[in-house]
């Protein structure tokens, strides 16, 4: 089963529970990337926010590998205007057994700057996920090493949030202010990401992709309100007080009551 492209089709297939889970499944080349974006709103993503878009020379090669394969020219920050993915390069140093970020073209974060993650190591990267140096950290780069040119990998995961904006950078503004259960189909939202990983056959770099999909609780299905309302319950703590948890669940869970599933 294809992970799909909407928040309705990519929560099934994400993380419901309180351990972290890699949950990679393999795509297909036809699955790997949006077949029809909106490449005005990917371009307005990035004309509003120019330090999205961050090249080292070591991502260099790998960019133009990668617009080479997918018929462009140029690199990253090219390839990543046609496509509604948001793309990471990383490469380990030959002196290193750690993948670092060189390159990234982010239009739609959640919750992150380029300018914070460039030249990071994938655990840095992850630091402030609660459990993921002790549950994935491991496994990640097992994953990393072991991957070859030509399969493709994906999974998804899930945010709840109280904006529709595709970049979600919150800053100082109070985060789920005047939600409750009454409006919470309107001021909640769904937001997930599409994350898939591919190694680049000639440069040997790994592309990550980040694809994102955002909608109000109120457009989803019933039996979507019910998975969400279960898995942000299953959260440990310290990842619940990160993502705010606290502040909007007797809001879901109330809104989840008032909707049943057929």
């Amino acid at each position: 089963m294809t992970l799909g492209f909407s928040v309705e089709e990519l929560l099934p297939h994400a993380r419901k529970g309180a351990k972290l889970q890699i949950g990679l499944r393999k795509l297909d080349e036809s699955e790997w990337l949006q077949p029809d974006p909106d490449l005005s709103v990917r371009a307005a993503g990035f004309d509003a926010r120019p330090e999205a878009v961050r090249v080292t020379e070591e991502a260099e090669a790998p960019g133009a590998e990668l617009a080479a394969m997918l018929g462009h020219s140029g690199g990253l920050p090219q390839v990543a205007l046609q496509h509604w993915e948001d793309m990471c390069l990383l490469t380990r140093r030959p002196d290193e057994d750690i993948y670092r970020l060189i390159g990234a073209a982010v239009a739609f974060p959640t919750d992150w700057r380029v300018d914070d993650k460039m030249g990071l190591p994938l655990a840095a990267l992850h630091a402030p996920i609660h459990g993921f140096a002790e549950q994935l950290a491991t496994g990640v780069d097992r994953f990393m090493a072991k991957l070859k040119p030509g399969p493709i990998y994906g999974r998804s995961n899930w945010f709840v949030v109280d904006s529709g904006a595709l970049c979600h950078l919150p800053g100082s503004r109070e985060l789920f202010a005047g939600v409750d259960a009454t409006n919470a189909g309107e001021t909640l939202y769904a937001r997930c990401e599409r994350q898939t990983l591919r190694r680049l056959p000639q440069t040997g770099a790994i592309l990550f992709t980040i694809g994102v999909y955002v909608q109000p609780l109120a457009s989803l299905s019933a039996e979507a309100i019910a998975w969400l309302a279960e898995a942000v319950q299953a959260i440990p703590t310290g990842e619940r007080e990160r993502r705010g948890i606290q502040r909007y669940l007797p809001a879901l869970l109330g809104y989840a009551d008032g909707r049943t599933v057929a």
